[in-house]
């Protein structure tokens, strides 16, 4: 987009009198540079008259194109500060270049957002002006998990799900920063959510170590996910803790379920999971404990399996979307420990789920091992992403 120029009131530096100029209908600061300097004045030869030295902005109007940076250009001397203020009084942050000509921000417009412009040259100058740009015509949100100032497992990955698809997922990415307390490695991996959205997970290298401090700030106001997916309107920030390092190990071949909490076994317990052969088999690979529910209603509709059963079911933890509890199942106690007889789940004794359902925390991986299984939990079922290699959830991301 060119940039438009007109002259309008400047400020003078102290002790010499303002002059003024036309008022035009486009966003251009005029700065005038009136002092002289060390070597002598800095008046046009011959005029008798302080040269008028105009600040251009590449926006304009009120209809201006977001989703790009803001640029104010001197057109003679150098700036000493801008500043670009817009929304609820949030300011872009920017740079000038080397020679003092120009300013650029660093972060982009943002759709339907009213801007002003303030700059100060070396000289004593200053000015203002304003744009407004134009509204989105679509708007994108997200969901992001785990929950703000929480505490979760070491399995627990950053996982954010869009409301429109992102075509431009690079762009998206590279605003997404992820800062954690320890230097955590970790990689973004896109994928597709059960629900048939667009997802992307960061997850560790491996589990997270245990007090580890995670902020993500998604600063995607003014983002274009491309396509059909609209606009970003605003920033998102999510802070969270890992807590103690537990891992629950589900055996599906000796029926039996042990916690395991900073490398020592704290509990084993007989089980029943999935009845094997069919699409009553549990899966198998690492799952993460999704939430903790309570007491809820079962019905087997819901994972399309007819009407095998509908119960309320205590001590309920979700490991995946499809429907794979751990919980406890009383009706299934001549099971525990010698046959994996259930509609898919972990089934326990009334006591043993609840004392496992105590000390489980949100993002505990359950590690889920032997032949007795249906296939592996994918990576949008849940959270699967550890059933995928390092090297190839790296290979997710849109920026490598």
């Amino acid at each position: 987009m060119s940039s438009a120029r007109r002259h309008i009131r400047r400020i003078a530096p102290a002790g010499r009198p303002a002059r003024h100029a036309l008022i035009g209908p486009v966003v251009v600061l005029g700065a005038a540079l009136t002092a002289c300097s060390g070597g002598g004045s800095t008046a046009v030869a011959g005029s008798g008259k302080a040269p008028d030295t105009s600040i251009s902005v590449n926006l304009r109007g009120t209809k201006a194109a977001a989703g790009g940076p803001v640029k104010v250009t001197l057109a003679r001397g150098e700036l000493k500060k801008v500043t670009v203020t817009g929304g609820e009084g949030g300011a872009l942050a920017g740079r000038i270049s080397a020679d003092g000509r120009s300013w650029t921000s660093e972060r982009v417009a943002a759709p339907g957002t009213a801007y002003t412009v303030e700059a100060k040259d070396t000289d004593g100058g200053s000015d203002r002006a304003g744009f407004t740009t134009a509204p989105a015509d679509k708007v994108n949100k997200l969901t992001l998990a785990p929950g703000k100032n929480t505490t979760v497992g070491i399995g627990q990955p950053l996982s954010i799900v869009f409301d429109n698809p992102v075509k431009d997922k690079a762009a998206v990415e590279k605003h997404l920063k992820v800062s954690t307390s320890n230097s955590t490695e970790g990689s973004w991996g896109w994928l597709q959510d059960y629900s048939g959205k667009d997802r992307v997970d960061w997850r560790p290298k491996e589990y997270w170590k245990s007090g580890t401090e995670v902020t993500l700030d998604a600063e995607l106001n003014g983002v274009d996910t491309g396509g059909a997916g609209g606009w970003f309107v605003r920033d998102y920030t999510t802070t969270f803790t890992i807590g103690a390092a537990q891992v629950v190990k589900v055996d599906l071949d000796n029926h039996r379920l042990a916690l395991h909490r900073d490398g020592k076994q704290v509990m084993d317990v007989p089980m029943s999971a999935g009845t094997p052969g069919g699409d009553k088999a549990s899966w198998r690979g690492t799952a993460v404990l999704m939430s903790k529910e309570g007491t809820i209603n079962m019905r087997s509709e819901t994972v399309g399996l007819g009407d095998a059963y509908d119960k309320m079911v205590d001590s309920s933890m979700r490991l995946t979307w499809s429907g794979m509890y751990a919980h406890a199942a009383p009706w299934n106690a001549a099971y525990f420990g010698r046959v994996n007889h259930s509609s898919g789940c972990v089934g326990m004794s009334d006591a043993n789920a609840a004392s496992l359902y105590q000390q489980v925390r949100v993002g505990d991986p359950f590690e889920i091992t032997g032949a007795d299984a249906k296939g592996t939990v994918a990576e949008g079922n849940g959270y699967g992403a550890w059933n995928v290699s390092w090297a190839d959830w790296r290979t997710k991301s849109a920026l490598s």
